[in-house]
């Protein structure tokens, strides 16, 4: 793990941005902007925290500041939305549209588990992190960080295969 020091806040964010903000929108089903939100909240909170835990592990505490962010706003039933009738049309690469199409089909399945799994398969598959990591950044025991994983996975699964239909 590279020290940031003190003085490292700058730095931290520059060099850990992208990841961050990639784990908080796998967090938030895939939307961006509740992504971003998240990881700025998440940033603000580490500037306060930073000389305390700037030569420990910024990126754990961050983490783990995402996680809870992410399962206190998967529970709020308003972000402040507007529908429209219509929506704008962006026209996109067409080199890429079939792993767009792809990235995007596994976000809306991420989107239907509950909070905890989600937040387990990303952590421990999208970020790789260990069992005990991502205990540690859920807060709970490892077993039960395990079963959180396991049967996310096994939801995901089910959804991707089309064998389950989200009933929301």
């Amino acid at each position: 793990m590279e020290r940031w020091g003190v003085d490292g806040f700058d730095a931290f964010v520059a060099a850990r941005w992208s990841s961050l903000l990639h784990v908080a929108r796998l967090l938030t089903g895939g939307d961006r902007q509740r992504a971003e939100d998240l990881v700025q909240e998440a940033l603000v909170k580490l500037w306060f925290a930073w000389p305390r835990i700037a030569e420990q592990a910024p990126e754990a505490y961050v983490r783990q500041v995402l996680v809870r962010m992410a399962a206190r706003s998967a529970r709020r039933r308003w972000w402040g939305e507007r529908p429209v009738e219509r929506l704008p049309d962006r026209p996109g690469p067409g080199d890429l549209s079939a792993a767009v199409a792809e990235r995007s089909r596994l976000e809306a399945a991420l989107a239907l588990l509950p909070p905890k799994h989600r937040a387990a398969v990303v952590l421990r598959y999208c970020e790789d992190l260990s069992e005990a990591q991502v205990a540690e950044a859920l807060g709970c025991p490892v077993g039960t960080a395990r079963s959180h994983a396991s049967r996310g996975v096994v939801r995901l699964r089910q959804i991707l295969s089309g064998t389950v239909r989200h009933l929301g």
